[in-house]
């Protein structure tokens, strides 16, 4: 047999912040191992930041996703992140912050490699499942997205965060969301910078299926933050919206108790239901329906990305130094946001954009 792996195991690790890629034996319904086949789990495992991607882990997405597109014994790939916080969070602020701010040609060439990670998630030749942990977020929600099928803890939430942060939602948001959700829902998630339930999601068919991952004295406690016994009330749809006043502060302490010790068995499960029923399909069969489907989202990611690649290079010289910036210091400042007011006035009176104007917007030290 001829080798046509693309990659060692240089870009992998098992110590964060690092890209893990491990294949795992297909099981039966009844958990029995099947000889010869397997599943490729690409596990982001960078917890302390939420799971974000610094550019060596975006080189391991890479290699995992290309690898397992070429393993003749892989049936399908799972994505997902460490631990009970987070898929992931997008790239690494801090990164992003302190190396690629001001560097406009080496954000460029990092974007080159997110574009890369992209299209590898695309150009899979094996079905794509996003296990979502937790927190689907900024980029994270844009890798998710590129994934053929999402199952998802009832504990994440969704949704983008750069017109807040100093970015635009540009890597696959803008291109992909429009196919999920309504165009208006589309347009909101992408500017509005609000962090949407996964009941929410589930019932806007961004993802297709939730469980719940609080196993408290044997039994299984869905999200008790997001309402989920109504669907209207006073004429209102409230179904996986965000419970309110003290019902809100005691889920809340709900949640923060138990949210560690998250127990993803129906997770697991959900997922080896999806893998289990690829593998009992004509391979080339399955993947061609895949791709077709597919297309879609890559016509409009294809036809953008460049263009998208360029504006956000030359972006990281501006509102991206700020928005990143003032994420990045917001234990010295206690604001993770510019003042936004007072850079529009800035621009309202043609100020320079230099660092004097800059440091007219950006948080000060706290006293």
């Amino acid at each position: 047999m001829k080798d046509h792996m693309l990659h060692t195991d240089v870009h992998w690790g098992t110590e964060a912040p690092c890209t893990v890629y491990e294949k795992r034996p297909l099981k039966d319904p009844k958990g029995n191992v099947v000889d010869g086949l397997y599943v490729a789990w690409i596990r982001l495992n960078n917890p302390k930041q939420y799971n974000s991607y610094t550019t060596e882990m975006v080189k391991g997405v890479i290699a995992g996703f290309e690898n397992a597109s070429l393993d003749r014994s892989v049936v399908a790939a799972v994505f997902t992140g460490t631990g009970p916080f987070a898929f992931c969070t997008g790239g690494n602020t801090k990164e992003y912050s302190e190396y690629y701010s001001l560097r406009s040609d080496e954000y460029g060439q990092y974007m080159e490699l997110f574009n890369h990670m992209v299209d590898s998630i695309l150009a899979c030749k094996k079905p794509v499942i996003c296990r979502v942990n937790g927190m689907r977020v900024a980029g994270g929600q844009e890798i998710g997205m590129a994934c053929d099928l999402a199952v998802s803890s009832d504990l994440a939430i969704f949704g983008q965060a750069g017109p807040k942060h100093g970015s635009a939602p540009v890597g696959g948001a803008s291109d992909f969301l429009p196919w999920y959700l309504s165009i208006e829902d589309a347009m909101w998630n992408c500017i509005s910078c609000e962090m949407w339930s996964a009941y929410k999601m589930k019932a806007k068919n961004l993802i297709s299926k939730v469980v719940p991952v609080l196993k408290v004295d044997g039994k299984w406690v869905r999200n008790p933050m997001i309402v989920t016994e109504d669907y209207v009330k006073d004429g209102e749809i409230v179904y996986g919206e965000y419970k309110t006043g003290d019902a809100a502060k005691e889920a809340r302490a709900f949640v923060k108790e138990h949210q560690p010790n998250a127990d993803f068995e129906l997770l697991d499960k959900e997922v080896d239901r999806i893998t289990w029923t690829f593998a009992n399909l004509f391979p080339g069969c399955l993947i061609e329906s895949i791709d077709s489907v597919r297309q879609k989202k890559k016509f409009f990611w294809d036809t953008m990305k460049n263009a998208h690649r360029h504006w956000l290079a030359a972006n990281m010289g501006g509102e991206a130094f700020l928005g990143f910036g003032a994420f990045n210091t917001k234990k010295i400042t206690n604001q993770d946001t510019i003042d936004f007011l007072k850079f529009r006035q800035n621009i309202a009176q043609c100020k320079n954009w230099d660092l004097d104007m800059f440091a007219e917007v950006l948080g000060k030290p706290a006293k």
